[in-house]
């Protein structure tokens, strides 16, 4: 079984690869350039949902690996992202009987004398564990008949979850190590340091005592927050494999006609949790990073609404996956949205050097008037103004900055991933909850506050920028005097990219010619010689044209 299904990963993987090879690399070579780009977004559209039907049939790690996938911008086509991306973690739950080994074998206990009461039917099932409500048997609050028991929802691991995920991991390595060998993939991410990140990732979410830590240094970081709910953990109902948590179901985020029912703003939704996260990333450095809709629920209280709290309470829950910020990633996020907040594409281009985004030889240029190009174009707008822009304008960008699109100079370190994939979910559901969210305004007031911040002072900002100013004119003579000096020695090159690719494809082109010359010569001599029945040197020759062949194909 466990056999089987090593195999049965590796052989899907295998099939695409050899598929991408053929039609990628070998077609064009061979003169079907034109058919290959025609066919690659479709090809890659049903690859992508083929993973997505293997992940939902076989469970386990697949199912995470295509979410993770799905954030891949920087490697993976958009066809590709776009199909992972609706990919849910919902799988055929277990058993009752199946989850009552789990909790017997945890505890040492029946089930039934951990709790009075336990639903058969699981409230949620994914890939790693399921969900069931539940009360806890204790003695009830001393209220007569209307004694009740406290509430609680208790999350369950598979019982072949730890094999299933040592398994699938070992093939999925192999696959990485497969990968890996692809230049245009491997100058953009180191595939097996994203493999072991994912995979440290993963092993964190399978221990739910790290859970249950989580979810108190979460409730720690807001606890002087009225608009933010995080349930407690019940620890003498939790261990490793089983954990057991307050019951804090409300109104689902993306229940949009419950939310209106229940006379909550659902724009202050939407800026009161990108606000939560504008802390968790900048002032906590821990972050919740699996955002989706299931994670998150809107608490009504009551009231107008008109307070600074607002009437509701938004509720996180489902800690297994979280992210830090390091030092290092903290001063590149906080130098970009300085960048933002002062519209400054050279301090965009500043902040992607921090975080190590760019790819050795980017048009640091280039980038840095795209990005001046974009605060002109979309600041301050909301997203269905943006969408709306005149053709012409989004016209004119390609034209002016199509090359930078095209070469896409970009790479994501591993320690931006579970970043970058929550910003994405995040913004989406923003959106959703309110279609004219402007991120610009809710991100105005935090970058005000890290000019502020900055160097201590409202000046700091300048006095960083004059120093950095007088840096360049001290070493300007020196540079200068070696300018001059390079110059003196006939030393001086000048680089053009253009010329340079062109030069290079001409050489590839004339290379290519001379081997389809050679690959011809030694084909018809091979015919010829095999007609005159000599059979050693048709042989010969016909090693010859495969040789030939083989050259033109994949060496020149």
């Amino acid at each position: 079984m466990t056999e089987l299904r090593y195999r049965r990963i590796l052989w899907f993987f295998a099939r695409v690869l050899i598929n991408e090879i053929v039609w990628d690399i070998i077609f064009p070579r061979i003169g079907l350039r034109r058919l290959s780009r025609r066919t690659r977004a479709d090809r890659m559209r049903k690859a992508a949902a083929a993973f997505s039907t293997l992940a939902i049939q076989m469970g386990g790690v697949l199912i995470k690996v295509g979410q993770f996938l799905s954030a891949r911008l920087d490697v993976l086509p958009r066809e590709v992202t776009d199909e992972l991306s609706g990919l849910q973690d919902e799988v055929r739950p277990e058993s009752l009987e199946n989850v009552r080994k789990v909790i017997e074998a945890e505890f040492g206990a029946p089930l039934m004398d951990m709790f009075s009461e336990f639903d058969q039917v699981p409230l949620a099932s994914a890939s790693i564990g399921q969900v069931h409500c539940a009360r806890l048997k204790e003695d009830p609050a001393k209220d007569g008949d209307n004694a009740v028991y406290p509430p609680v929802v208790v999350k369950v691991q598979r019982p072949t979850i730890q094999k299933i995920v040592e398994i699938d991991l070992r093939a999925i390595r192999v696959v990485g190590g497969w990968l890996q060998q692809y230049p245009p993939i491997r100058k953009r991410a180191n595939v097996p340091a994203l493999i072991e990140e994912f995979s440290r990732t993963l092993y964190e979410e399978i221990d739910y005592l790290a859970e249950g830590k989580n979810a108190e240094t979460f409730a720690e970081n807001f606890k002087d927050q009225r608009a933010i709910r995080v349930p407690k953990v019940i620890w003498s109902h939790t261990t490793r494999r089983v954990l057991t948590l307050e019951d804090v179901q409300a109104i689902k985020i993306t229940d949009y006609p419950a939310i209106e029912a229940a006379g909550i703003d659902r724009a202050q939704v939407a800026n009161q949790l990108f606000k939560s996260y504008l802390q968790q990333f900048f002032e906590d450095k821990f972050f919740h990073a699996d955002p989706h809709p299931g994670n998150m629920f809107v608490m009504p209280l009551g009231g107008d609404g008109t307070s600074s709290t607002g009437n509701f309470r938004l509720t996180f829950v489902d800690f297994g996956m979280v992210g830090r910020v390091s030092p290092k990633l903290f001063t590149g996020l906080q130098e970009l949205l300085l960048a933002v907040g002062l519209r400054d594409g050279s301090r965009v281009v500043k902040a992607y050097q921090i975080l190590g985004v760019l790819l050795p030889g980017a048009d640091l240029d280039l980038i840095s008037r795209a990005s001046d190009r974009v605060f002109e174009s979309f600041w301050g707008k909301t997203a269905p103004e943006m969408m709306s822009m005149h053709q012409e304008e989004a016209a004119q960008f390609v034209n002016e900055f199509g090359n930078l699109m095209y070469e896409m100079p970009f790479q994501v370190p591993e320690n931006l991933i579970l970043l970058g994939r929550c910003l994405g979910i995040l913004s989406g559901i923003c959106t959703g909850l309110d279609p004219d969210f402007n991120i610009w305004t809710n991100l105005a007031p935090y970058a005000g506050k890290l000019v502020q911040d900055e160097s201590g002072n409202r000046f700091g900002t300048v006095i960083n920028e004059i120093g950095d100013i007088l840096r360049s004119l001290v070493t300007l003579p020196k540079k200068t005097e070696a300018l001059l000096n390079r110059i003196e020695q006939g030393k001086l090159t000048v680089s053009v990219p253009e010329i340079k690719d062109k030069i290079t494809h001409l050489d590839r082109t004339q290379s290519k010619l001379v081997g389809a010359i050679l690959f011809s010569a030694f084909l018809l001599g091979t015919i010829q010689l095999h007609h005159e029945s000599e059979a050693v040197p048709a042989l010969i020759l016909g090693l010859a044209a495969g040789l030939s062949l083989v050259w033109t194909l994949f060496i020149a």
